[in-house]
């Protein structure tokens, strides 16, 4: 019997049933998508990350040998070890330890490092990848919560996927109750009940699930496609490639089919609570348990107002799967819309601004030496050349004591109190970081000029600044003077066997730095000596890197079509001799503003779907609303409700289910956006200047405009009913 009564049903009843296979579909299809295409771009993002800086989780330098080894991998977490041949030098050996379980490598790695009696600086750990995990070191007091800020996002997108099926059944069901009370009344059990709505939704969900959840995948294959075509012009860009988890099926698939059951499943259990005659007479629909008068409508719009507040507040719980639903897509979206902001302006800040000036063509020659690279002259002799700087690094540090610090560092509390761990204390004095920056002898002998000291090559300039971390913040450094220039000689002491070099001459000290595209630490005395002085002391310094830069400046208002012709020549040049990598400043701009399109694009997107998603919900739900309410307005009307008054308390009913998730959501966003900008130390005008207003409130006119088509739509087919015949049925049961 309940099957021939399924079937009926569902044949007679074609637009309820076609509504719950859409939301189904819907549902599934961008559950499946959005699951698939984040899963992609983690995967993705950890293969970038393995493929610049490697795939090691811990790791270990010093002096380490084959029994140590050993030890590390007797360790019950350690998976294994390898030894870095590419790292290691000499003594220094560098061992990459792999973990069973990563989520506890800030607790294993400092035991084993104990267990080897190393220094505590011994230990490094891969940060960015293990982030990717959601595995952060517990002293970082702020850890970077970009990866957990998706997926919360995505939790919300995907609670809000499926409650567009629960709201489908929630019309469709909650239109039964009164049939369903008829077929209790004649002895139906509630099993029995739940058994014919579970058929229903099988029947109607099985397909439409499975379909939503193929097109998803395939749609996820199609977006990957397109980013790479859209991406294939970037060089060095990384390809994505397809992956898949069978996890997200089990999510995607489980999600739907729960929801789908238990939407089937709380009518049932709702009318086992009703007696037949409840449940024929329709007295369990929604009232207002006290009345109350709604002031503020009241005074605005009279008393279709009131009428309005009071049918809201009726059907308050009804709401509130509808209203969440827009909530959170609403949410979703306009986080979306502030974070692509936030980080534009942190590109911005971090990189373009602050290096436009500083280069034109930058060159890596692989592997050489400053002193082994033999067209520096060559070079600036070149066309289009206005200045040049050949440099390399190196790494070394200094012992600074109490009473070199400045009397400014002083008054701050010392060195302790604003580098805080960034440095350490041996024998009374610190060690201190003291990287070497060596510039070619020309270079050199203009940088002197630049600063107003007598060129010479033997000696070192010293860049006396340390960021003061107690009266600014990392996005607006203030520096002041790191020691007393009183010394005239210093000493540099090897990073790797921590012996002093012969006494460096200072030339002097200094606030001003070359022009060259690097950052240099907070809490360093950085070096600058020239060539011909390293090639003295390099024997005793060490600690040099492998390759040697090329810092070139062209002319004022160069083009991209100059600076590639540069670029040409220097390859001509050089790149039959040596192994060079180079890149031009605009077309690294071009490359940055294609990636960030790309984001923009793909963000986008999503933000759509999200809009798509709180719309038809709205759509669905607010269309049931309004049609269950006959005999509401049918008892309007039998009073003396004119058709306008009843379009009035449509249109008050509509502004207040769009306003409400508008206001909440703008409300969270506001918070979420002072706390955005709290932590990333953004000037709070120059973030509110660039706020994405105009995406935001074009979003929210759309979703307005949906909710008036929807009670437009609604209402239309309301009163095209005979109003009188369903309040005469109503009396009759």
């Amino acid at each position: 019997m309940w099957k021939d009564y399924c079937a009926s049903y569902i044949k007679n009843n074609r637009a309820s049933s076609l509504s719950i296979m859409v939301a189904a579909f819907i549902s599934t299809f961008f559950l499946s998508f959005l699951c698939t295409l984040f899963y992609n771009s983690w995967i993705s993002e950890i293969d970038m990350i393995t493929l610049e800086e490697g795939d090691w989780q811990g790791r270990i330098v010093g002096d380490i040998d084959e029994a140590d080894i050993n030890t590390i991998q007797d360790f019950p977490n350690v998976k294994r070890v390898l030894v870095n041949e590419d790292l290691s030098q000499g003594k220094k050996i560098v061992v990459d330890i792999y973990f069973n379980n990563m989520r506890t490598i800030y607790q294993d790695l400092p035991q084993i490092i104990n267990k080897l009696g190393l220094e505590a600086d011994a230990a490094s750990y891969h940060s960015l990848l293990l982030s990717r995990y959601l595995i952060h070191d517990p002293s970082d007091k702020e850890p970077p919560l970009l990866l957990s800020f998706y997926l919360g996002v995505l939790f919300i997108v995907s609670f809000s996927l499926v409650l567009i099926i629960r709201n489908s059944f929630a019309v469709s069901m909650g239109a039964r109750i009164h049939q369903f009370g008829i077929f209790s009344s004649i002895g139906a059990t509630p099993k029995q009940i739940l058994a014919c709505l579970l058929q229903e939704a099988a029947i109607l969900c099985v397909v439409p699930i499975l379909l939503g959840y193929l097109l998803g995948i395939f749609a996820c294959v199609g977006a990957l496609e397109g980013a790479n075509y859209i991406a294939k012009d970037i060089a060095g860009r990384y390809e994505g490639t397809f992956c898949y988890h069978p996890l997200i099926s089990v999510i995607t698939i489980l999600a739907s089919v729960l929801t789908v059951f238990f939407s089937a499943w709380l009518p049932a259990r709702k009318i086992s609570k009703l007696t037949p005659l409840e449940a024929i007479l329709g007295t369990n629909k929604s009232m207002l348990k006290r009345k109350r008068n709604p002031r503020i409508l009241s005074r605005m719009f009279g008393m279709e107002g009131e009428l309005a507040a009071n049918a809201l507040k009726a059907q308050k719980k009804a709401l509130r799967t509808s209203s969440l639903s827009l909530t959170l897509s609403f949410l979703g979206f306009t986080l979306m819309m502030c974070v692509l902001t936030l980080m534009d302006i942190s590109t911005k800040h971090t990189y373009f601004e602050r290096y436009q000036d500083a280069w034109d063509v930058m060159v890596t020659v692989k592997d050489t030496k400053i002193e082994e690279f033999d067209y520096t002259d060559k070079l600036r002799g070149l066309e289009g050349v206005r200045d040049i700087i050949v440099y390399q690094k190196a790494k070394s540090i200094i012992s600074v004591s109490e009473d070199w610090i400045s009397d400014d560092l002083v008054k701050l509390g010392g060195l302790e109190k604003v580098a805080g761990k960034s440095v350490t204390k041996s024998d009374g004095s610190w060690l201190i970081e003291a990287p070497i920056v060596i510039m070619d002898d020309e270079a050199f002998k203009e940088y002197c000029k630049e600063i107003g000291i007598q060129p010479k090559l033997e000696g070192t300039i010293i860049l006396n600044e340390i960021w003061d971390s107690i009266n600014s913040v990392f996005r607006y450094r203030k520096y002041i003077p790191f020691v007393k220039e009183n010394r005239a000689t210093i000493n540099l002491k090897n990073t790797e066997k921590n012996q002093e070099a012969d006494k460096i001459p200072v030339l002097g000290f200094t606030q001003q730095v070359p022009v060259l595209r690097e950052e240099y630490s907070d809490y360093s005395l950085v070096q600058f000596i020239s060539q011909s002085l390293w090639e003295k002391i390099s024997g005793q310094v060490e600690g040099a890197e492998a390759d040697t830069y090329i810092r070139i400046l062209s002319r004022e208002g160069v083009t991209l079509e100059e600076l590639n012709d540069l670029e040409d020549n220097i390859a001509q040049l050089i790149g039959t001799a040596y192994e060079i990598e180079s890149d031009n400043r605009i077309q690294n701009k071009i490359t940055n503003d294609k990636i960030f399109k790309a984001y923009k694009l793909v963000f986008g997107s999503l933000c759509f779907l999200l809009a798509v998603i709180g719309i038809a919900n709205v759509f669905s739900y607010t269309l049931g609303f309004i049609y269950q309410r006959k005999r509401e307005f049918a008892q309007y009307m039998s009073v003396g409700l004119t058709p306008f008054g009843m379009r009035k308390i449509f249109i008050i009913e509509a502004l207040v289910i769009a306003g409400r998730p508008l206001l909440i959501t703008l409300l969270l966003t506001g918070i979420f956006e002072v706390f955005a900008i709290k932590a990333s130390y953004l000037n709070p005008m120059e973030v509110l200047t660039k706020l994405p207003i105009l995406p935001i409130l074009l979003f929210s006119l759309v979703i307005i405009g949906f909710v008036a088509l929807a009670y437009y739509i609604g209402g239309k087919r309301l009163l095209q009913c005979n109003l009188n015949e369903a309040l005469q049925n109503d009396t009759l049961i």
